[in-house]
């Protein structure tokens, strides 16, 4: 589960992880990295190309070149694979979360901010978005808790971060569903990005960013029109 987080707090939505077993056996650390390194490329390709259920250990080693005798060594079990390549992809320290990004820039417009943001997102975690949505009906209860814990305090920091942008008080409900609809677009690019394969990236960047910052406006407006 998220380390130092209860799934009632509301925690840095950067911050959480999920927990990694801590194995002991091999005591070179080098070899130890490489070991995981070669064990989670493997498994990261299998899970999204076959899926997470029907990839067995013995797949991974045959893949990655690892003993089967020797894999237990360096990870726990399959989970515990899936959680090394989510805290890896998923929650990804270096990929800013879109509120951290808007809070660094406060005199960029919006739709320049979010274009960066989605860049970021598209390029550095397509892996990690493929890979949540597909393995989560497989993640055990205490992973889903912490995934669930990281989106609801991403959601409440992006929506906070729009109702002081766009002039509605926090915790409106408007700038919650404008919030959810930011994260969902967000993960729209990776998914269905079979279906635009003959797009250009950029172009992609230009139309999406376009067109939630012209709903963000327009809540602004109602923001006016309520006042």
């Amino acid at each position: 589960m998220a380390r130092g987080q209860g799934d009632g707090e509301t925690p840095d939505p950067a911050a959480a992880t999920l927990s990694e077993a801590e194995l002991t056996v091999v005591q070179n650390e080098s070899l130890i990295h490489r070991r995981r390194e070669q064990i989670c490329q493997a498994a990261l390709e299998l899970f999204l190309e076959k899926g997470f259920a029907s990839t067995t250990i013995r797949d991974i080693c045959a893949k990655s070149g690892v003993n089967q005798a020797s894999i237990y060594d360096y990870i726990a079990n399959k989970n515990d694979i899936l959680r090394r390549l989510l805290n890896q992809l998923w929650f990804n320290p270096d990929v800013p979360t879109l509120p951290e990004m808007l809070r660094a820039a406060p005199e960029a417009g919006f739709e320049e901010v979010l274009r960066r943001y989605l860049r970021e997102a598209w390029e550095k975690k397509r892996k990690g978005t493929l890979l949540v949505y597909r393995s989560v009906p497989h993640m055990l209860e205490e992973d889903r808790r912490a995934m669930r814990v990281r989106d609801k305090a991403l959601l409440a920091d992006l929506s906070g971060e729009l109702a002081e942008r766009v002039g509605l008080p926090e915790r409106d409900p408007r700038t919650e569903v404008m919030a959810n609809m930011i994260i969902f677009m967000t993960a729209f690019g990776p998914m269905r990005d079979w279906l635009t394969r003959d797009v250009e990236d950029e172009v992609m960047l230009d139309v999406v960013a376009a067109g939630v910052a012209a709903m963000v406006a327009r809540l602004a407006e109602s923001a006016g029109e309520d006042g």
